[in-house]
């Protein structure tokens, strides 16, 4: 390769783009290997971004880049693409090479997060740090906005945002799963940058300047409320700050971490309404964007920004996280509470004073209040926003996983303790504190899922395993104490408060007692939740307690619909063992019940067998969990389990759901529609058209039912008068003639159907079925039989003929013992 000054950048950038069209995948990686160790920074600055597009895509989703959420371990890149993109690997040792000048990339403030976005647009600067300072104002108008972002700044936002742009996949290919490239990059990003165990390993590229410029100081005066509402300057100058030259070597590269994670968390989780952005936002900094507000106001050559665009009233963010969206949450969620779990013990107090007088790193200080100060509020208003608009199936799972996740920290601590089953395995007083600056995500989230659960068909085997998933998480011993002594600490009246604070800070000497320090820990608690609350519903929210007499109500409506749905689901598992068991050896011979309508039966797959056995156990389980949760009494559900089997007798276990007579049929009604999504009713769905016109089964030869079915056509047009005159019969060969010409009981099913009466009539008329003969078992039994006819010295004809015979003399036995077998 030629020396690096020989050639320009604008040639090495179209060499590259050239041999993005010629040169096989792993050549093209391998020139990228050393052009990235060959050339200085000054070139590499221009190939820099598009090489950001061509891994991870445009950000309007245009260009796929290398797909990366559809790489798997079983494709042949997947190994080079992720030593490309490793944290020591070339891609970012050009980040660092590139960090080291202080180079500088725009990203079009479109491609920001709605709320966020919005605000920029209407010349409100966004609370969160990692947008200030950045903003490039161009003289054409505020829509063109751009962000200056630095190289690994630059890397990470694209990065993120891959998982969110809409691409157009091919067809039959879906997203990211635990082994794609995307997914596991994550998973590397976040150990490396966030480790667990020892530092953040030092950037390659470090000189006498720094490995970056630090930003301007913020004003302390301005607490940091997209991030919590705790004091403002926990950790001082490394959180939301890049480093200055003079500071501590360690937070010379800390600001990596906390600028990954900001940029999962604004891309990810950062997508709700414009006016819950604006209400979660504290008081100093609303002050402070009224002040920019201001500013700009009075700015003599002020951007025009056109009417209506990205206000209060016409802001609307459309916003489906995908499953993928969801499980990738969910990795980041579980490896944050590892995180900030391998805090080490003399740190874990949360007090500020506590650290003043000890040197603490900054990876220690950013442990400490990672989780409350970055995720916290984002995370809640994402699986708010998930909870009211998942649709009501099995893939609501991630999402519920996600939740679960979050709200158990003390199974991310990393310690290899005696395992004990769930259910026995009581949470530490610990994590109290935890519960209580997290109360929302158990109570109000709990309140949410349960207006789904009572939406749900729980007889289905994943739904119910759901709701026993929930209720088992928050039977643990001792959890469910903790969330009633915080909601106690929350509804703790304002003048109580008052009277402690004024009483708690009085010596023995000035009248107070020995328990001041005890009252002030307990003021502090109570000041932490109503804060915790206040800053995520709002000062004017209206909190239902978890333990209440409303919620307990509700409760009580979704045992009653687990114990339908067990019923339901035991009669559906009864009825299909005994249509196992009717499957007699009789059937096999083609003298059995037809089985051609059992493809068209109200029970799914996963509804039979087993999993309805399953469904039965987890409903029973959850039902359980539930009473030791609100202290149910045992004789209270037993009570409630048997009235609701006392009022549904037989006769009404069949029942239709509640319907209306219709011209055409049934209609179902607002009542009847509830009973079908609880699973409580639901029509006896049972093919009931023409019984010759059923699509081919695959264990039926196509070509044998295309030739029997005009066989059976030609007969029954050429007889079809004589057969109706048979059957009409009262004596015993109209018995008969029914017996092979008209479906037994065919008159009971359709009277079930919300069929018109004309196609009833129609398909009701006796005839010719040859269709059975065209089954793969049936021709098998044939030939078998007609094979031991041949060892038998049997002549085709004659085999034939005891076939006709046995055949005639099964019908004669079912058409005078019939009705007595069917009593018995």
């Amino acid at each position: 390769m030629a020396a690096p000054t020989l050639q320009q950048p604008s040639f090495l950038l179209a060499n590259l783009k050239a041999d993005s069209t010629t040169k096989p995948f792993l050549q093209r990686c391998q020139d990228l290997v050393k052009i990235i160790d060959d050339y200085p920074a000054k070139e590499l600055h221009v190939i820099f971004p598009w090489l950001v597009e061509t891994v991870f895509g445009s950000l309007d989703g245009v260009i796929a880049g290398w797909n990366l959420r559809l790489l798997h371990s079983r494709c042949n890149e997947y190994n080079v693409v992720l030593g490309f993109l490793n944290p020591s690997g070339p891609m970012m040792k050009l980040v660092y090479k590139l960090q080291a000048e202080e180079y500088k990339y725009e990203i079009p403030v479109n491609h920001l997060p709605g709320p966020v976005k919005a605000c920029i647009q209407q010349g409100v600067l966004p609370d969160c740090p990692l947008f200030h300072n950045k903003l490039q104002f161009p003289p054409s108008g505020l829509l063109t906005l751009n962000l200056a972002l630095n190289p690994f700044e630059f890397f990470m936002f694209n990065f993120a945002y891959c998982l969110v742009t809409p691409k157009n996949y091919p067809q039959g290919q879906q997203g990211s799963s635990a082994d794609s490239a995307y997914f596991v990059l994550v998973d590397t990003y976040l150990k490396y940058f966030l480790p667990s165990e020892g530092s953040v390993p030092p950037s390659p590229f470090s000189d006498s300047r720094g490995s970056v410029t630090a930003p301007s100081p913020r004003s302390s005066s301005v607490s940091f409320a997209g991030y919590g509402v705790h004091s403002p300057s926990l950790l001082k100058h490394h959180i939301f700050h890049q480093p200055s030259v003079t500071a501590d070597p360690a937070a010379q590269e800390i600001w990596r971490s906390e600028t990954l994670l900001q940029m999962f968390v604004e891309i990810w989780l950062h997508h709700y309404s414009l006016e819950m952005y604006q209400k979660l936002q504290s008081p100093q900094v609303k002050l402070a964007l009224l002040q920019y507000r201001l500013s700009m106001s009075s700015t003599p050559c002020q951007p025009y920004a056109p009417p209506g665009s990205g206000t209060l009233h016409t802001y609307q963010e459309p916003f489906s996280p995908t499953e993928e969206h969801v499980l990738v949450v969910r990795l980041m969620v579980k490896h944050l509470h590892a995180f900030s779990n391998s805090l080490k013990p003399e740190h874990l107090s949360s007090s500020p004073s506590a650290h003043s007088h000890t040197h603490t790193s900054p990876l220690e200080e950013f442990k400490r209040v990672v989780v409350q100060r970055f995720v916290q509020q984002k995370l809640y208003l994402f699986l708010q926003h998930c909870f009211g608009h998942w649709p009501l199936d099995a893939s609501f799972r991630a999402v519920l996983e996600t939740w679960l996740s979050y709200v158990q920290p003390w199974r991310y601590t990393g310690e290899k303790t005696n395992p004990q089953p769930d259910q026995n395995r009581t949470v530490p007083d610990k994590w109290e504190s935890f519960v209580q600056e997290n109360l929302l995500m158990y109570t109000k989230l709990f309140q949410v899922l349960l207006n789904r659960a009572v939406r749900t068909d729980l007889v289905n085997a994943r739904n119910a395993l759901m709701v026993f998933r929930v209720a088992k998480v928050f039977a643990q011993p001792n959890l469910a104490e903790m969330i009633q002594r915080g909601e106690q600490l929350f509804l703790e009246p304002e003048h109580v408060l008052h009277h402690r604070q004024s009483r708690g800070y009085l010596t023995p000497n000035q009248g107070g007692s020995f328990l001041s320090s005890r009252q002030r820990v307990v003021t502090d608690m109570v000041f932490r939740v109503k804060s915790h609350v206040y800053a995520l519903e709002g000062q004017d929210c209206q909190y239902k307690q978890m333990f209440g007499s409303e919620l307990r109500g509700a409760v009580m409506k979704l045992i009653q619909i687990i114990a339908q749905a067990r019923q339901t689901a035991k009669r559906i598992s009864d009825h299909s063992s005994e249509m196992a068991s009717n499957n007699s050896f009789l059937s096999w011979f083609g003298m059995g019940p037809s089985d051609l309508g059992n493809g068209f039966c109200g029970v799914e797959p996963e509804d039979s067998g087993e999993c309805l056995r399953k469904t039965h156990e987890n409903l029973d389980r959850a039902l359980e969990n539930l009473c030791q949760i609100f202290k149910l009494n045992q004789g209270q559900l037993t009570q409630l389990i048997s009235n609701l089997g006392s009022s549904q007798d037989d006769g009404n276990c069949k029942q239709l759901p509640d319907c209306i007579q219709g011209d055409n049929g049934l209609i179902l009604t607002d009542l009847g529609r509830r009973q079908m999504i609880s699973g409580l009713r639901r029509f006896d769905i049972q093919y009931q058209g023409d019984p010759e016109l059923q699509p081919i089964r695959s264990y039926e030869s196509a070509l044998l039912v295309r030739l029997f079915y005009r066989i059976s056509s030609l007969v029954n047009d050429r007889f079809g008068g004589h057969m109706n005159a048979l059957c009409s019969r009262p004596d015993f060969l109209g018995r008969l003639g029914r017996h092979y010409l008209a479906e037994p009981d065919s008159a009971a099913k359709l009277r079930q159907s919300p069929l018109s009466r004309r196609t009833s009539e129609k398909n009701r008329q006796p005839r010719l079925s040859l269709r059975p003969l065209a089954s793969y078992r049936m021709i098998l039994l044939l030939l078998l039989f007609y094979g031991l006819g041949a060892l038998l010295s049997l002549s085709p004809v004659s085999s034939t003929l005891l076939v006709l015979t046995g055949g005639f003399l099964y019908g004669l036995v079912m058409t005078l013992f019939g009705d007595k077998l069917k009593t018995h």
